[in-house]
């Protein structure tokens, strides 16, 4: 299995070393030439979701990754990841890859000092930790979309297909439970 790790900004680096440590092989997105290379799955890491997205047009890289993910190429993104596949992002963002039947509300939980660490349980994973970082949360899911994790009454993970995003960073907890079910939905 070879997983794609888009790497235009934020936290790709820790997403490939879960990945490594799990043992899956996995290589960093930056050009086209990079996407066109034979891959299982993509992951979209946290960072500024309003960056990425101005980098994936300018890149030309946005319509041939949201092609491929219309096409069945599995997906997960977490934070920044979430809002770029979410179809409506409340206050609006440049044109994102727009995948997911999900509104997400941009910086739901505040600033940087209004990030926070909890347990709770995902389904289809279990109780894990989770880390939110200037976190969206998703405020609608349409029926195409699972809501699959909630946080103080707010859906914080999703799944369409095999489409996953998660508002916390799992790649920041030292727990690989998610990226396990990432690798399970791309068996399917």
């Amino acid at each position: 299995m070879r997983i794609a790790v888009l790497a235009l900004q934020g936290a790709f680096a820790e997403h490939r070393a879960v990945l490594s440590r799990l043992g899956v092989d996995s290589f960093e997105v930056r050009q086209q030439a990079d996407w066109d290379q034979p891959k299982d799955g993509l992951i979209i890491p946290g960072g500024e979701s309003t960056v990425q997205a101005k980098l994936l047009a300018d890149l030309a890289l946005l319509d041939p990754i949201r092609a491929d993910i219309i096409h069945g190429l599995p997906v997960f993104g977490t934070c920044a990841g979430l809002i770029l596949l979410a179809r409506q992002v409340e206050g609006g963002q440049e044109r994102g890859i727009a995948t997911m039947d999900i509104t997400a509300c941009r910086n739901a939980y505040g600033r940087q000092l209004g990030s926070f660490r909890t347990e709770g349980i995902m389904q289809g994973v279990g109780t894990i930790p989770m880390t939110f970082i200037r976190a969206p949360y998703i405020g609608a899911a349409g029926e195409d979309a699972e809501a699959l994790a909630c946080v103080d009454g707010r859906i914080v993970a999703a799944r369409q297909g095999r489409q996953l995003v998660t508002a916390f960073h799992p790649e920041l907890t030292g727990s690989a439970a998610v990226h396990r079910y990432f690798l399970e939905l791309i068996g399917r």
